[in-house]
């Protein structure tokens, strides 16, 4: 990179910094991930791995091609709403019975029984990036058109700065959950987190299902 390709990587890194910090289904549950001390890292490293990819399909071609279909994008829409809305009745469950849910958490926390296996890790991790349309719209389509101001090979630096973005904002993410979490665990907090991810993702869902009408 160059001082005549810098401004495209730095544009990229900007946008998807300024999109990917919003508290969403992805940074909540790293941030619960954090809390539990419960594969962290890993959670950390499927995130950066669906952003890269979905801003390469975005960059690579998919705003040339239009975007997804009608019918593809409401798929994965009302499946995106599905899962929010199941998670998020977890989390509310979790609000209206935190006594049983915390102490199971610090079991867990403290190296008592696993309470979150890795392919449930991966699996949770995954559901909340490929089942989210706000992923795709944000990273795949929105970048994927952003790019389009850039000719050949600016438009690929700029999603090398975006996906530069993803990793410097989920390590930074994960890293201050790893520093700061235990000193956040507490029945007050966990019911605070819940009650936020509960909304949010419940207010997500609505507003994804509203779109299809």
């Amino acid at each position: 990179m160059n001082y005549l390709t810098a401004p495209a990587f730095l544009a990229g890194m900007a946008l998807c910094l300024s999109l990917i910090m919003a508290i969403g289904p992805q940074n909540a549950h790293v941030m619960r991930m954090g809390l539990l001390r419960q594969h962290l890292w890993l959670t950390v490293a499927v995130c950066i791995f669906t952003d890269i990819v979905l801003i390469a399909l975005g960059v690579a071609g998919l705003a040339q091609l239009g975007g997804l279909s009608d019918k593809l994008l409401g798929a994965m829409t009302g499946a995106g709403a599905v899962v929010l809305m199941l998670y998020g009745a977890q989390a509310f469950k979790r609000f209206l019975q935190p006594g049983a849910t915390v102490l199971a958490d610090n079991q867990a926390a403290t190296g008592g029984a696993a309470a979150v296996s890795r392919r449930q890790a991966i699996g949770t991790a995954l559901a909340f990036s490929w089942l989210n349309p706000h992923a795709w719209l944000d990273t795949a389509v929105l970048m994927g058109t952003a790019s389009l101001a850039y000719a050949q090979p600016d438009n690929l630096v700029f999603g090398i700065g975006a996906a530069t973005g993803s990793l410097l904002w989920f390590s930074a993410l994960g890293l201050a959950m790893a520093c700061l979490g235990r000193h956040f665990d507490s029945p007050v907090v966990w019911r605070a987190l819940d009650a936020l991810v509960a909304l949010m993702m419940w207010g997500t869902a609505l507003w994804l299902l509203a779109g299809l009408v």
